[in-house]
């Protein structure tokens, strides 16, 4: 595989993965997020300024209002992340 399609693989065996804990398997619980974060993004947890930050972000990340963060709203969230690092290492 090429680098993006692994990238890719590994963005759907990410989200798979912390998927498959508690309720659907086709969406996060919040309590899910929150620890695919932990493991995955410990980073950007330690930059946030207060724990409401992260609480407010995944509100955010709710662009249906379901309570739940499904594919499609993962994957902005890691655009998103992905865009504000390379911004950053752009200005550096």
């Amino acid at each position: 595989m090429t680098q993006l399609e692994t990238a890719m693989a590994l963005l759907m065996k990410t989200f798979d993965t912390y998927a498959a804990g508690e309720g659907s398997k086709d969406s996060l619980t919040n309590n899910e997020v929150k620890t695919l974060l932990e493991k995955e993004l410990p980073g950007m947890l330690k930059a946030a300024k207060n724990p409401g930050e992260v609480d407010k972000l995944l509100k955010g990340l709710d662009f249906n209002g379901d309570s739940t963060v499904d594919f499609n709203e993962f994957v902005v969230l890691v655009a998103a992340l992905t865009c504000a690092c390379h911004n950053r290492m752009c200005k550096k």
